[in-house]
């Protein structure tokens, strides 16, 4: 897709400094030299070709293009290395890890995420991850900006699914809701954690074992929290709310 919108602008500049270039062209060949009126013409035969033609070609070569990175993009395989079930909720997210694909699967472990801790999604490098989106409310959008990709997540029996082929640089990205879906939208964001495949292994033994996400991602040597974003001051909890202080 980054290809894509490369090419897109390329081709859009070529297209604009074209059209600049008559633009001028005709404001200096055909500026006023008197009050003669210059030659009316009609109609263009050539013209009327080129400007009826150029534009079904342009859109006929982004409309390949688009269809081929779509299909692309859209492809996932049968046996992925990791499923990841994601589920979004006003106004915060629950990340399921599951033993297969569908409805059918069962949850090994999960994260949830709350008002106080900003839910961590652990991945490994290197691998297949497919995603299954679901919503339990209304519609919300599973974004990381560093992949690049967003996918709605919509409630009910839609579940939309991608996959990614391999993420290959360890790290932590903040991960956001791109669907306006109420009061906290703004404030419904994730972290996307990225291990090698052997702390990812370790992370998921652990969660298996009772521990938090938190204490999981400690035994594996990672910051138990969020580090690319932080909870927003909300009223979501009543015991913080103080009405005199105007917050």
């Amino acid at each position: 897709m980054y290809d894509l919108w490369i090419g897109s602008v390329i081709a859009a500049l070529v297209v604009g400094v074209f059209v600049w270039g008559l633009i001028f062209w005709c404001i200096v060949r055909y500026r006023k030299r008197g009050d003669e009126l210059p030659v009316q013409t009609r109609y263009n035969m050539p013209m009327e070709f080129l400007y009826t033609i150029a534009p079904i070609l342009v859109v006929s070569v982004l409309f390949y293009y688009t269809a081929i990175v779509q299909t692309d993009v859209d492809r996932t395989s049968k046996n992925p290395d990791v499923i990841v079930e994601v589920v979004g909720f006003k106004w915060n997210w629950q990340f399921n890890y599951r033993d297969g694909i569908g409805t059918d699967a069962n949850t090994i472990t999960s994260t949830l995420g709350s008002s106080d801790v900003i839910p961590v999604l652990v991945l490994p490098t290197g691998k297949r991850v497919l995603f299954e989106e679901t919503s339990k409310d209304v519609i919300h959008s599973f974004w990381v900006p560093e992949l690049l990709f967003k996918r709605d997540v919509f409630p009910g029996s839609i579940r939309n699914q991608f996959e990614v082929s391999s993420i290959d640089q360890e790290g932590a990205y903040v991960g956001r809701c791109a669907e306006l879906c109420g009061t906290y939208h703004s404030m419904m964001n994730f972290e996307l954690r990225v291990v090698s495949p052997e702390k990812f292994d370790q992370f998921i033994e652990a969660k298996q074992d009772g521990a938090t996400t938190q204490e999981a991602l400690t035994q594996i040597g990672e910051e138990p929290l969020a580090t690319t974003t932080k909870p927003f001051p909300t009223k979501r909890n009543v015991s913080n709310f103080n009405p005199g202080s105007g917050e």
